[in-house]
Parts: structure tokens; C-alpha cells; sequence
């Protein structure tokens, strides 16, 4: 059965040294990340129980912590450990991830670059 509820984190912040270029990895850079999880919250709604959700404050430090280590050179990369690190959540069924790089090297004006990967479990 597929889940029709979400959890939605938007906008996590976090401060990365990814990208292809030395500066990038010499200085760092913003990263945003919206994630969506989703999942069946009935049995945790039904029993008022954290247990059975997942605790989105901890999961998005845990998301944070992931874009901040390990520098690679591609957002790609980095979208796709932060859906395994979510997927690693047995409630979650699916996540959908988005990294934005708001500071990419781009020499025409632009307002965001972001990859976005969706994965299911299984």
C-alpha cells in the first residue's frame, strides 16, 4: 500500500564544502534541502505515539549533519545519502530529496540550482 501522508521538512540549512571546484571545497557554501517523507501516520496518530513517526527534529539534524560531512563533488551525491539516511526510518515508505545550491558557480544571474531525487524502499 502505497502512503498518502507526508512529513515535510523545508529549507534545512547547512553549510557544505561540496562541488567540482577547489574553492567550493576550500570555502564552503550554503545548502538548503526540502525533504518529504512519505509515510502512514494512522498508527501514530490513533495512539498518540512518537514511536510509531518519525521524530522530524532529530531526522533534521541527522539530515544536516550528512550535507555537512564528507565533501563530494556533486549535489547529486548528497541528495542521495540524505534519502538513504531518511529511508533508513522504517515508518518511511518513500522520501523525495531536494538540494538547492543558491552560491553555485554560474556566470549568469540565476535564483537556485537544486536536484531533486525520489526513492522508495525496496
Amino acid at each position: 500500500m502505497t502512503a498518502r501522508d507526508e512529513i515535510v521538512l523545508t529549507g534545512l540549512r547547512a553549510m557544505g564544502y561540496h562541488g567540482v571546484l577547489p574553492h567550493e571545497r576550500a570555502e564552503g557554501q550554503l545548502f538548503l534541502v526540502d525533504v518529504v517523507l512519505h509515510l502512514d501516520l494512522s498508527p501514530a496518530a490513533a495512539g498518540d505515539d512518537l514511536g510509531a513517526t518519525v521524530h522530524y527534529g532529530e531526522l533534521a539534524n541527522r539530515i544536516v549533519k550528512a550535507v555537512e560531512s564528507d565533501p563530494v563533488d556533486l549535489i547529486e551525491t548528497v541528495a542521495e545519502r540524505v534519502a538513504a539516511l531518511v529511508l533508513g526510518h522504517p515508518p518511511v515508505e518513500s522520501v523525495e530529496v531536494t538540494v538547492h545550491k543558491p552560491n553555485a558557480p554560474i556566470e549568469v544571474p540565476f535564483a537556485d540550482v537544486a536536484v531533486t531525487v525520489r526513492r522508495s524502499r525496496g
